[in-house]
């Protein structure tokens, strides 16, 4: 006798809950070990019961007992577990950040869409855990709201990474002066601004003009935590341990030349006979509206180093940024009579110029030496050297400092040194004139370090319309 059986339903495989149990539980072990937070264990019997007790829903959103949950209930089921795995693989692994400026051009542009990989140097854990996913550190569409709160801070704590943050390296980190900042001029480092107007103007919003008229719009001053800052990429020049110094624009690291990496720029003075450079000439060498449009606005101390240019119609001068390749083809056009690099003489004092003291007469094509602080290396202190670590000491490593009758008080202890207890890097822009970098504000301490910036994945010229913008020479290019 022949039997036939039908099945009206499809059959459903299932992975045995001991077996499913096994795997996720070795999972989350590992994940554990390399968090290295015990109290994580307290997490296994949550994964027994989901495996194979079941006593408790945590999925609470479906309905027990139900073999197919309506769309509502998919949707949100597949938006949870979105959410998770990205936040996961945001905090963890990889995130995209985009270059909003020009201050590593020519080897990253404006509008390229970067993947940082938080994986090479080591995850840093979050200081501020409870916060919006996927938004930095204010709520989109307003200018105050923070996206964060801070009931549960979290110390510094990198996990295990692939490897250490090598020289030349092209790094994401938080801002170090990001710390405080002014709400109408969130660009600008609040301590650069206080320099320029004065603390009290600032923390008051009142300026005084020279004509008596009184200004205001620094807005209102808020403060934010590590991970919060703004995020900065620039190449590491100098890594803990090593000595910088910035001779006539050529870097010295350990005083051997820097190795000729990334596609640096510089800005040049250009002089013409009076006829405009073509704009498609311009253009052609990347050289971008922006930079186009500021070419006329000459800074007044361009003269002192270039005195006869006084002698030349200003209409005929041009200041713009160029890299090496580019330098002869301006000379070649038929228009231009001179093309020659800015370069700030030794011993022309910028203030706003890092340290910001007249001892150190350093501009951003003469500066230095200077030694790169590594953890446990000791430095000698005295009121000349003070500028150079003094943000290190009080705001970074949080100790108390003061100086009383030309003495040295660290903690309340007379001091002749320091012993550093983090690791600082010393970065800068490939686009050496246009680059708010460690030359203006110093050191970047190694809890700021947010990643390494691994390739391109997405590039588009602010300059040009759709789909002509799309750079693809630029789609999946590797960061070097």
């Amino acid at each position: 006798m022949n039997t036939e059986i039908k099945y009206n339903k499809k059959t459903k495989r299932t992975m045995n809950p001991w077996v499913k149990f096994a795997i996720y539980a070795v999972i989350y072990l590992l994940f554990v070990i390399w968090l290295q937070n015990w109290w994580l264990l307290l997490g296994l019997p949550i994964i027994f019961d989901f495996c194979i007790t079941k006593k408790v829903n945590w999925t609470f959103w479906k309905k027990r007992g139900v073999e197919r949950q309506s769309k509502l209930i998919e949707w949100v089921d597949a938006i949870i577990f979105a959410v998770i795995v990205a936040t996961i693989i945001r905090i963890f692994f990889i995130e995209a950040f985009t270059i909003p400026t020009s201050s590593m051009e020519k080897s990253l542009l404006v509008g390229d869409y970067l993947f940082v990989s938080k994986f090479h140097y080591g995850p840093k854990m979050p200081n501020t855990p409870l916060s919006v996913p996927f938004v930095h550190h204010t709520m989109p569409f307003t200018k105050d709201t923070r996206s964060f709160v801070e009931w549960i801070k979290w110390p510094y704590h990198r996990l295990a990474g692939l490897t250490e943050i090598k020289n030349n390296d092209v790094v994401v980190f938080n801002f170090p002066e990001g710390d405080t900042v002014c709400l109408n001029m969130q660009a600008n480092s609040y301590y650069q601004i206080c320099r320029e107007y004065g603390r009290d103007a600032v923390i008051n919003d009142r300026v005084v003009g020279g004509n008596g008229q009184v200004y205001s719009g620094f807005g209102g001053i808020i403060h934010r935590p590590v991970d919060k800052r703004e995020n900065y990429i620039k190449r590491c020049i100098a890594i803990a341990g090593d000595s910088i110094q910035i001779v006539d624009g050529q870097v010295f690291i350990n005083g051997k030349p820097q190795e000729n990496i990334g596609d640096r720029q510089y800005k040049y003075v250009i002089v013409t006979d009076g006829t405009p450079i073509n704009p498609e000439v311009l253009s052609d060498m990347g050289i971008s509206e922006e930079d186009r449009d500021a070419a006329h606005k000459i800074s007044k101390e361009l003269f002192s180093f270039f005195p006869e240019l006084s002698q030349v119609n200003p209409q005929n001068i041009l200041a713009l940024p160029l890299v090496t390749e580019n330098v002869e083809k301006m000379k070649a056009i038929k228009c231009v009579q001179s093309v020659e690099r800015i370069v700030r003489p030794k011993n022309f004092f910028s203030d706003y110029i890092f340290p910001h003291n007249i001892h150190y007469r350093w501009n951003e094509d003469n500066f230095g030496p200077l030694y790169v602080p590594k953890a446990g290396a000791t430095v000698a202190l005295d009121t000349i050297t003070l500028p150079l670590y003094r943000r290190i000491i009080e705001a970074y490593e949080g100790n108390k400092l003061d100086v009383i009758d030309g003495k040295i008080y660290i903690n309340d202890t007379v001091a002749d040194s320091y012993t550093f207890n983090m690791n600082y890097y010393f970065m800068m822009g490939d686009n050496r004139h246009n680059s708010a970098d460690s030359r203006y504000w110093g050191f970047v301490p190694e809890d700021h370090i947010v990643g390494k910036a691994l390739f391109i994945w997405w590039s588009s010229d602010k300059d040009k319309s759709f789909p002509a913008s799309i750079r693809w020479s630029r789609v999946f290019k590797g960061i070097h």
